[in-house]
């Protein structure tokens, strides 16, 4: 089964699952990209345009994704991005642990199935979730994104090894200009782990 197929397999599963949220958002948001990819981008949670579409980052955020993956060569169609939560929360409030921890097994799946060189977490909450291995109890444990962001990590979880690179969100931009500058040159980092990738 192609990596296409059983990412598919999952969003089905979501879809048979009682999730919380769920209720409360008008879709699904799965996930999107080209699943064969070297590197998963991982953002918090779907805002207004993307719970009405069910696709991630399709407003402001995802736009200035956008321009950051081209100023590196990329783009949204040759990564692939998902999520901590499938479902938005209502007024884009903050997720709490129970819904980390019923959202996030999907996500996991996601990354087993795609088996992505490097994972770019956008946030602090990907940032935190992935660096605690999973372990939604560890976040807590672990430093905020303004401490982290731009330092490539390796860890190994369930004999995978994946690269971390932590980034800010790209909504951040948009809240606090000066962040542009800060992103534009992390995601030159991301281009040389890429370029070590290929070699």
């Amino acid at each position: 089964m192609n990596k296409e197929k059983q990412l598919n397999k999952i969003r089905k599963q979501i879809l048979e699952t009682k999730l919380p949220l769920q209720e409360t958002a008008k879709n699904l948001v799965f996930g999107k990209g080209n699943p064969n990819t070297n590197i998963l981008f991982i953002g918090e949670a779907p805002g207004a345009k993307e719970d009405e579409q069910g696709i991630p980052f399709v407003g402001a955020a995802g736009r200035e994704l956008n321009k950051l993956l081209q100023s590196i060569n990329l783009n949204l169609e040759k990564v692939y991005i998902a999520n901590i939560l499938k479902y938005r929360p209502p007024k884009n409030r903050n997720p709490n642990n129970k819904e980390i921890e019923s959202h996030t097994p999907f996500l996991i799946k996601q990354i087993e199935i795609i088996k992505p060189k490097i994972i770019a977490t956008l946030g602090n909450y990907s940032t935190k979730f992935i660096l605690a291995k999973f372990e939604t109890k560890e976040m807590k444990k672990i430093p905020g994104i303004s401490k982290l962001h731009g330092e490539t990590k390796e860890i190994q979880i369930n004999e995978n090894t994946y690269k971390i690179m932590p980034l800010y969100h790209p909504a951040a931009m948009l809240y606090n200009p000066k962040l542009r500058t800060v992103l534009e040159e992390d995601f030159k980092k991301i281009k040389k782990e890429l370029q070590k990738k290929i070699k």
